[in-house]
């Protein structure tokens, strides 16, 4: 998450990751600098190291009633770019603003907004997901809004991926969302909280990992769980925090059943 220090070091971010052990890695397109016009360039940096694209994480506005020409563009491109990746999914996400006002007008339009990108990702044969958030300005944070987000959503074209951090955040019960919702969900992102809502490091908050781990496995969920670091520990640096989470996601949750 720290966009000014490392967008555009991609082979950097992929190294951290290999040495980790991990397989799979998400980017934003915001960080992938100048790689984000060679897909080719970037397939090779990911086949010299054995790991793949899982998701290709879009996020826009989406404050009208369709796309602006901007956002348009911007997804066409990322639609373009996940197209030379087989397994790789489109994460849609809604930027937060700085309010929730009109929201029931902002919300119609952002769903409006994600199902149209959507429908022309699917036209490609690519599979699409929806990721909300939990900042103050998130128009979708809360049990209430994830109601209308689910039910606004297109299920022919749009799945559910659910982030443990932001429901917390959202005063949702985490694992009752996982729950109740198991048979949308086709990508998962991972992020530890504090009670008092601050991000932390991987096994340090109140979120118990095994738990949905199991859910998802009891489910037959055969999707990537994605980890996220927002802690201010990985602010400062983020390349051994990534290595703690690492160590935690081997010793915790890869043994499993």
């Amino acid at each position: 998450m720290s966009f000014d220090k490392y967008a555009g070091k991609v082979e950097h971010i992929l190294d951290i990751t290999k040495r980790g052990d991990l397989h799979g890695v998400e980017f934003e397109t915001c960080m992938l600098g100048k790689v984000f016009d060679s897909p080719e360039a970037f397939k090779e940096m990911l086949a010299d190291r054995n790991m793949e694209l899982a998701c290709l994480c879009l996020v826009c506005d989406w404050l009208h009633v369709g796309e602006t020409s901007d956002e348009a563009k911007l997804a066409d491109k990322a639609i373009h770019f996940v197209k030379g990746f087989p397994h790789a999914l489109l994460s849609l996400c809604q930027m937060p603003q700085k309010d929730r006002e009109n929201l029931a007008e902002r919300q119609k339009n952002a769903l409006a907004c994600m199902n149209n990108v959507a429908k022309r990702a699917a036209n490609h044969g690519i599979k699409n997901v929806f990721h909300p958030n939990s900042p103050p300005g998130s128009i979708f944070r809360t049990a209430d809004d994830y109601k209308v987000m689910l039910d606004g959503l297109d299920g022919n074209y749009i799945g559910f991926a659910p982030d443990s951090g932001h429901i917390i955040n959202g005063g949702m019960n985490v694992y009752d969302i996982f729950n109740d919702y198991m048979p949308l969900i086709q990508h998962v992102h991972f992020k530890d909280v504090g009670a008092d809502g601050v991000w932390r490091v991987m096994g340090e908050g109140i979120t118990d990992f095994v738990k949905i781990v199991s859910m998802l496995h009891a489910s037959g969920y055969n999707g990537y769980i994605m980890v996220e670091d927002e802690s201010p520990e990985a602010e400062v640096d983020p390349d051994a925090v990534s290595i703690r989470n690492a160590e935690y996601i081997r010793n915790k949750l890869m043994p499993l059943p």
